[in-house]
């Protein structure tokens, strides 16, 4: 799940439909190697125009690319690749971009352009940003799951855990889709985007890719390495690692939050037993689920959800991915503890709200590239990690068996080897892509730094001065990164009580 918090964390729905919601987190999956043929695209086949996009108010540039649904037969299907270009303010610019790779996978870039040009405003100052639509998301014939209407949603909020089956909703997605779902991968998003990067004339490209980015941004690497000028990884998922396992990381992630709250004063006050208090609530779900009427965060709708320990955990695990939505967790876990949920609910986001994953395309990567690799081993790990356990790997199993996609070649997971200059980029706090995933990325990428912010959480750039970092790393990659500011991040204060105190 590039799952840029600032997104997604008012956003997620993770109890009752909570597979389909907990995707717009997960980060990413496996790519494939490029096979060997690889027709051209004409280049005058992408013309751009002036446009407007949804969340920016300055105009822009857009355009379609046409290319091969399945490579293999170039003369076969096509697909329209959606193309958002935002002019560099310099007149004159350099000459290789910024193209951002998005995140999920799932997610499309051009709907955070908003976004991207707060973060990147002063890599704009010289260079284009570049925004691809990754096919199956946006407006590259996006692979978008209708998962049945509101009242059936608050029908399965009453359901225990056990009782949740999705598999016939996900079948029936499967089934309404206008697209060859073996085609939607990492691979041919590659393709897709240096085609791009060829129409428009580009003789290379300077790459930020987050979370799930960071397979592509790989795969890029591995594929293209000579047309790639710089490699910024933030939040790295190298191939070697497996979506879906996240385990050992949430674990670490929540237990992460509350020894923050102990070691601050005003939460250890407000909150002496948050950790005992958190272990007597899901206890005390396991022996007795509990229902309770609430109203919806934003429709105020009143709704009866049937509180369980895996869900209680599930709602947490979003806000675990940024600093501003942890700081809300030791009050509300302390309000849950005390049977009152509408705080947990209110980190959860509203019931009806729309997820910013193309479903569709996350199932069709991850079934065929991350899933297929899990083993016995995997289930122990995932077992013996506490908090998530094997919840979240569960869930990703039975979606994909009924998935129709084949398993990718195994040379997908075999490590990226690369003299590419590339800066990686981890938050301790991350609950998904922690540090060591970057070191194990490093060890085959010859020309790279990896810094660490102590106090950031998922993709540092969004949150932390890591985006001047990413700034100054691009226009002089040879240069010592002054990576000083990074602690000037200092972790949050957390909210006491529902006046806001403590924020």
């Amino acid at each position: 799940m590039f799952a840029t918090v600032l997104v997604y964390k008012n956003t997620l729905l993770t109890i009752g439909v909570v597979y389909m919601r907990l995707l717009s987190l997960c980060l990413g999956s496996a790519f494939i190697a490029l096979s060997a043929f690889a027709p051209a695209i004409e280049a005058s086949a992408l013309s751009l125009t002036p446009c407007h996009v949804k969340g920016h108010s300055e105009q822009v540039q857009c355009g379609y690319l046409p290319v091969p649904e399945n490579y293999a037969e170039p003369e076969g299907k096509t697909i329209n690749i959606h193309v958002v270009l935002l002019p560099a303010v310099a007149a004159a610019a350099e000459k290789d971009p910024l193209l951002f790779l998005a995140g999920g996978p799932g997610q499309a870039a051009t709907e955070l352009t908003g976004l991207l040009n707060t973060v990147f405003r002063d890599v704009r100052q010289t260079r284009d940003i570049l925004l691809i639509d990754q096919r199956g998301t946006g407006k590259s014939n996006p692979l978008s799951c209708e998962m049945g209407d509101m009242e059936t949603v608050w029908d399965t909020l009453l359901l225990e855990d056990d009782e949740v089956d999705i598999r016939k909703e996900i079948t029936a997605c499967a089934d309404a889709l206008d697209a060859d779902l073996q085609h939607y991968n990492t691979l041919n998003a590659v393709r897709d985007f240096d085609a791009v990067r060829a129409a428009l004339g580009y003789e290379q490209v300077n790459l930020y890719g987050g979370s799930y980015g960071t397979r592509s941004g790989l795969a890029y690497m591995r594929e293209f390495p000579d047309r790639v000028r710089t490699a910024v990884l933030d939040g790295v998922a190298p191939p070697q690692v497996k979506i879906g396992l996240f385990g050992a990381s949430a674990s670490a992630a929540f237990q992460r939050m509350l020894r923050d709250c102990a070691e601050q004063e005003a939460c250890q006050q407000a909150f002496p037993n948050l950790a005992q208090d958190y272990q007597a609530l899901v206890e005390r779900l396991a022996t007795d689920s509990e229902v309770k009427t609430l109203p919806d965060p934003r429709s105020h709708r009143p709704t009866d959800i049937r509180f369980t320990p895996n869900r209680v955990n599930q709602m947490i695990f979003p806000a675990l991915y940024s600093p501003r939505s942890r700081q809300l967790l030791p009050f509300a876990i302390d309000q849950a503890a005390q049977g009152n949920y509408s705080p947990l609910l209110g980190v959860s986001g509203p019931l009806d709200a729309e997820s910013p994953i193309y479903l569709g395309l996350h199932l069709s990567v991850v079934c065929q590239e991350d899933i297929p690799r899990i083993v016995a081993t995997d289930f122990e790990r995932e077992a013996q990690s506490g908090y998530l356990g094997s919840a979240m790997m569960e869930n990703y199993i039975a979606m994909c068996e009924v998935w129709p996609v084949q398993v990718t070649e195994a040379d997908a997971w075999q490590p990226v080897q690369s003299d590419v200059p590339s800066l990686l980029l981890s938050g301790e706090q991350d609950p998904v892509t922690p540090p060591a995933w970057a070191e194990l990325a490093a060890e085959t990428l010859t020309q790279s730094t990896h810094v660490v912010a102590a106090a950031g959480g998922h993709t540092i750039a969004t949150h932390t001065c890591a985006n001047e970092l990413v700034a100054a790393f691009i226009a002089d990659p040879s240069a010592e990164l002054d990576t000083s500011c990074l602690a000037e991040t200092q972790v949050l204060p957390y909210l006491l009580n529902v006046n806001g105190q403590g924020m």
